[in-house]
């Protein structure tokens, strides 16, 4: 067989994968794309913004932050998809009358990343963190993003059936799927305790800022503990201590569930390998 025609059987073989390659989107880009959309359908539907200013406050520091600290701390100029959803969440979740309270959560959020270090990782996922640190510390300035999606399931279900899609492909649905059936299940049983309505207890859940929550806080790889049951465990816990804070009133409760519950758990796995490993260096 003739050299031309062995190229060119190699190129038409290679032109499906190159179009798969230009169609795909980079797992990097999928985040970014998706919490873009919850924006999107969210503003132009319900107005959850308190601004757009104040959301391209947040998203500009925060991608600022993490240019500045990664070629610092680092020596390289880092990818912004992270910094991009941080800076989003933050302009999503809080609500002020102020600019600082949007410019200070995405500096504190991406300065953890860089200064709340063991052993090489962050134990906080950065806009859980920042939005953490602002509602605790500015509570009297600063507020989460309240408002549901009223009766209007349409939105909903696409956002859910997106996300879900979007987080299946990045095989870290088993971790939504099992903090959201935990969350039902402890909202029963605080009806059940409180004697409120069922459906008061499981409504929030459906408003905007448990998307962020479900789908971005406690699934982000950088902050989850690596096995896929350990993972299971910490949202199962994360629910269990929200749950634990709802009954004692607390506001922000799943933010500080998870802001107590992740660091923790990576630390028990760290030590836990460490232990390992100095286990099978002294059988050796």
């Amino acid at each position: 067989m003739s050299r031309p025609i062995v190229e060119s059987k190699v190129l038409a073989a290679d032109k499906p994968a190159r179009w798969k390659k230009l169609l795909s989107l980079d797992n990097r880009f999928v985040a970014p794309v998706f919490i873009t959309c919850i924006l999107l359908v969210g503003n132009l539907t319900y107005g959850m913004l308190e601004s757009y200013p104040k959301t391209l406050l947040a998203i500009g520091v925060s991608i600022a932050a993490e240019l500045v600290f990664g070629r610092v701390f680092m020596g390289k100029w880092p990818h912004l998809a992270s910094a991009y959803i941080t800076g989003i969440s933050v302009g999503i979740l809080i609500r002020s009358p102020a600019y600082w309270p949007f410019a200070l959560c995405s500096l504190i959020a991406i300065t953890s990343k860089y200064v709340l270090r063991f052993r090489g990782r962050h134990l906080w996922n950065p806009s859980n963190l920042g939005v953490s640190a602002i509602l605790f510390l500015a509570g009297d300035i600063a507020a989460s993003l309240s408002i549901q999606w009223g009766n209007f399931l349409l939105p909903m279900m696409v956002i859910w059936a997106l996300g879900a899609a979007i987080i299946w492909r990045l095989r870290r649905f088993h971790i939504t799927a099992t903090y959201v059936i935990a969350f039902i299940a402890f909202a029963l049983l605080r009806s059940w305790m409180i004697g409120s309505p069922w459906q008061s207890e499981i409504s929030p859940i459906t408003g905007p800022e448990y998307q962020l929550f479900i789908f971005f806080m406690i699934t982000d790889p950088k902050t989850t503990v690596s096995s896929k049951t350990g993972q299971c465990f910490v949202a199962f816990s994360v629910a269990f201590v929200e749950m634990l804070l709802r009954l004692h009133q607390v506001i922000y409760a799943p933010f500080y569930a998870l802001f107590l519950v992740g660091p923790a758990a990576l630390l028990i796995e760290m030590w836990m390998k460490s232990r390992h490993t100095q286990a099978l260096r002294a059988t050796v």
